[in-house]
């Protein structure tokens, strides 16, 4: 898979995405992921790429054209049109479906906005969809596009040392994740689950499962209803 980032600060999501397991991940090949900077494809000598609204307000608008000229410089690269998501807090959730809907595609471009946003004819013309972290606002696009192709990342064949690394995990398959011990077995008077120190493999896997329900309905409902009601379903 090949994830390209359009940024301002290049430098922020290349200190990220070069650092522990992506970082391994993309030195041997394994993904690629290109960071642009979109003054680059600024006019002026000033490499300006944001201007005033039209019918006034507060702050800035990140200019249209930057941002399509540097979109159709990675088409040209890549010699396909990559899927393009805009980073925004009007966009749909991020959740692991989705990851997993996008882990089938071969690339990625993904808009990290600024200031009050991106010239909505831009995101008409080219953004294939909207995503969002979550219902609040930030400074930048940078750091939910970090979230996004780090998540997105781990899903890549190759990326983690085996499938059971990110299937194992919560949301994968809808509910949260079972609690888990490492040693010792007694910490300040709290033993780990006896289950746990038995060795009998299906006792185990039972006990996780019962957990990892557990876990779900008591934290997370909605997930719990969900799950409950696609098992019915089904």
């Amino acid at each position: 898979m090949r994830i390209d980032i359009i940024t301002l600060f290049p430098e922020m999501c290349e200190a990220v995405m070069s650092e522990s397991i992506i970082g391994r991940a993309r030195a041997k090949g394994a993904i690629e992921i290109n960071c642009h900077q979109l003054r680059d494809f600024a006019f002026d000598k000033h490499k300006r790429v944001d201007d005033t609204t039209y019918g006034g307000g507060m702050g800035m608008l990140m200019k249209a054209e930057p941002i399509a000229l540097c979109f159709e410089d990675i088409c040209e690269k890549t010699g396909s049109r990559p899927h393009f998501i805009y980073m925004s807090p009007k966009g749909s959730t991020l959740t692991q479906e989705k990851l997993r809907e996008l882990s089938q595609l071969d690339n990625i471009t993904i808009l990290c906005g600024h200031y009050e946003g991106v010239d909505q004819r831009l995101i008409d013309e080219y953004v294939d969809e909207e995503i969002s972290i979550g219902d609040y606002v930030l400074t930048g696009g940078e750091l939910p596009a970090l979230v996004l192709a780090d998540s997105l990342s781990r899903l890549v064949p190759g990326v983690l040392s085996d499938d059971i690394c990110f299937s194992d995990e919560s949301h994968f398959d809808g509910l949260l994740e079972y609690p888990q011990y490492t040693k010792p077995a007694v910490w300040r008077d709290r033993e780990v689950p006896e289950v746990l120190l038995s060795g009998h493999h299906a006792n185990i896997e039972k006990w996780r499962r019962e957990k990892s329900l557990e876990e779900t309905r008591l934290r997370r409902p909605d997930l719990y209803e969900k799950y409950i009601s696609q098992q019915d379903e089904g």
